[in-house]
């Protein structure tokens, strides 16, 4: 527990970020080109854009540490605020023909709609709902990642949508894990954090059907470490205008570790954990159990999060051993590898994905990525006085302002040697008196 500390948040950069070609110049007015009066003309570094968008953090007195702010996370004790209904489409990845939920977010309908076997203000996408779901409109959407066991009906990620879609011209969805948020699972297999073939399949099915809408995904936790691994695999090829990466454990081996350092962090974390993987193994166990790969009994019976990724994710997934699918799940590496412009928070007093392995160095190495921390704010939390989430503004702010103002991306000049020695020359030589 830290007795004094600091609103301010810490920036992260490269020393020479990426530029932003914007609609409007960095004072919040537009604007023209003065070689064309008609088109706006001004420039703006990644680091001088997401600075004023990160407010001071506040955080709820009563809420002193990061395991009480980590514990109230999920809490609807004073009401829930954040009402997002969703109505759920099921897709089919055409790479393993496996089904996922994807659940979009609709305007309200009554609670007789509900689906009976779906989470709350969910319901199925009829069938002309599904016949019409396209468009040539140019609004923009965000995809959502959810974290572990999580689903599109989190307090978290609504929070975030909420303050979103307060924003006029906003469209969302919802990316569902494998069995996750009250799906049913078509093949044998739930999800891991190296899984990145369903956000891939839905931004293929996002841009057939929306052609035109510029895309843009924030991840949570776990989701935040699949997306940054697809941002990574996909680089400069990769479909989305912006991202942002919230509370990710990067680096699954040091935060198991970490966990298991603390009688909290394993008895009361990794346990919880565990269980919510374990009933979402039970919720699937028809399609599941009879897996030569795996032995259902010794999955059931387990305690911590490792041992259900132990004895199920990596077995499943082709892992040898347990470690070795913490170390290629991690996304710390990928991290160098984005291509488009990224916002990540992380709290420094996280207590699942701890301080250790927050990625410093691969943050000021990659001129795309512009990381805040803050010094408390536990795990996806971050309550001010009176219940706000903290980290649903920067968000927002960072997202609709990109979306309203960013016309395009430069990538920063490489100075190379021969770069260094070519502008140290002169233009020209003086022939010598004769």
């Amino acid at each position: 527990m830290r007795l004094l500390t600091s609103p301010i948040a810490n920036l992260h950069h490269a020393a020479t970020t990426i530029t932003l070609l914007t609609s409007t110049a960095s004072n919040g007015t537009a604007t023209k080109s003065a070689t064309n009066p008609a088109k706006s003309d001004n420039k703006q570094s990644l680091s001088d854009f997401c600075t004023p968008l990160i407010p001071p953090f506040y955080a709820n007195p009563l809420l002193f540490n990061s395991h009480l702010q980590t514990f109230w996370t999920a809490s609807k004790i004073f009401g829930d605020p954040f009402t997002i209904h969703y109505t759920r489409l099921s897709l089919q990845n055409p790479r393993d023909h496996g089904h996922f939920a994807l659940d979009i977010v609709v305007p309200t309908f009554p609670d007789s709609e509900v689906g009976n076997d779906l989470p709350p203000r969910t319901r199925y996408m009829t069938e002309s709902e599904t016949a019409s779901f396209t468009s040539n409109d140019t609004k923009p959407m965000i995809i959502a990642l959810h974290g572990l066991s999580g689903g599109s009906h989190e307090v978290y990620l609504r929070a975030a949508l909420f303050d979103l879609l307060k924003n006029p011209g906003w469209e969302a969805c919802v990316v569902n894990a494998r069995g996750c948020a009250k799906s049913k699972i078509t093949t044998k297999q739930l999800f891991n954090a190296r899984w990145t073939s369903d956000i891939r399949a839905t931004i293929e099915f996002l841009r057939k059907k929306f052609p035109n809408r510029p895309l843009y995904a924030i991840g949570f936790s776990l989701g935040g470490n699949i997306l940054t691994n697809y941002l990574g695999e996909e680089g400069e090829n990769c479909q989305l205008k912006a991202a942002v990466v919230v509370s990710n454990p990067w680096q699954l081996e040091l935060s198991c570790k970490a966990l298991h350092r603390t009688w909290i962090g394993k008895e009361v974390y990794s346990k919880v954990m565990g269980a919510n993987l374990r009933r979402l193994f039970e919720a699937n166990l028809e399609m599941l159990k009879d897996d030569p790969r795996i032995d259902a009994e010794k999955i059931l019976a387990g305690t911590y999060l490792s041992e259900f990724d132990r004895d199920l994710t990596a077995k499943v997934f082709g892992y040898k051993t347990v470690g070795a699918y913490y170390r290629d799940a991690s996304s710390v590496d990928n991290l160098l590898k984005v291509k488009v412009p990224t916002m990540v928070l992380h709290a420094e007093d996280d207590p699942i994905a701890p301080g250790e392995v927050i990625p410093y160095d691969e943050v000021k190495a990659n001129p795309y990525v512009f990381m805040a921390t803050t010094q408390t704010g536990g795990h996806l939390s971050w309550f001010e006085w009176g219940g706000g989430r903290w980290f649903a503004k920067p968000v927002s702010a960072f997202l609709d302002k990109f979306a309203k103002e960013v016309k395009g991306v430069e990538e920063p000049v490489e100075v190379t040697e021969e770069l260094e020695k070519s502008e140290k020359q002169p233009a020209f030589e003086e022939a010598d008196d004769e």
